[in-house]
């Protein structure tokens, strides 16, 4: 099994989109392709019952029979930071249990797409944030770009935060979130020049961002290089 985790550099900057885009996008090479969110905040009541939207996009990418548990192990209701959620929820956040509920789902593929928590440092509970949760894991990384006014310094930032922890960024993925940003090929360029990782796919403003639309804007053979060097 290979697997990486997904970080962004912000909330709200399409990491689930460009998650399910790079899950279909294996499935595409007959790999048992799977994502999880181990966490995940904000639910809302369809069909009598409590469903997070992410964990849903993300179970409608993989090509195996998972359940919304398995690919979201822990969902809170609340739509607001996870420390905070949780807390008002009375629940306690374990990080060993959230820890094996990943890798029982990554057991059952070929490869999987881990995706964090808003940026790359998001508290969970005292003394374990979403850093600590990846190099727990100790995945290589896939760094989302939001491209918005910024996202240089969000960017180079993240990874130094991503180096520190002694992990390898696997790649990183321009996702326009800005319609209306100016000079993005001189933001690309200036990017490009300065991560330590190939550029995975530039992916535009969709109409519909479903998994395959989103998988057409990205690199088969960035995705290809990856796995032999896994």
């Amino acid at each position: 099994m290979t697997a990486f985790f997904v970080t962004g550099t912000d909330t709200e900057i399409g990491k689930t989109a460009i998650t399910a885009g790079l899950t279909h996008l294996a499935g595409s090479l007959g790999l048992r392709s799977a994502a999880v969110k181990p966490l995940a905040a904000g639910q809302d009541m369809v069909n009598n019952r409590w469903v997070n939207e992410d964990v849903l996009r993300l179970q409608a990418a993989v090509n195996i029979e998972l359940t919304d548990a398995q690919v979201g192990p822990l969902q809170l209701r609340t739509p607001c930071a996870p420390h905070i959620a949780a807390k008002l929820e009375g629940i306690t956040i374990e990080p060993a249990a959230l820890l094996a509920a990943v890798q029982r789902t990554l057991g059952l593929c070929d490869i999987g797409f881990v995706e964090g928590v808003g940026g790359f440092r998001v508290p969970l509970t005292a003394g374990w944030d979403t850093a600590d949760m990846a190099t727990d894991l100790d995945l290589p990384v896939i760094l989302v770009v939001g491209m918005r006014l910024g996202c240089i310094n969000h960017a180079l930032l993240t990874a130094e935060a991503i180096e520190s922890r002694g992990l390898r960024m696997a790649g990183w993925v321009a996702n326009a979130v800005d319609p209306s940003m100016a000079y993005v090929e001189d933001n690309l360029a200036a990017l490009s020049a300065r991560l330590n990782a190939p550029c995975w796919g530039q992916v535009p403003r969709l109409p519909d961002p479903n998994p395959a639309a989103v998988a057409a804007h990205l690199s088969l053979s960035a995705l290809r290089v990856a796995l032999e060097n896994a």
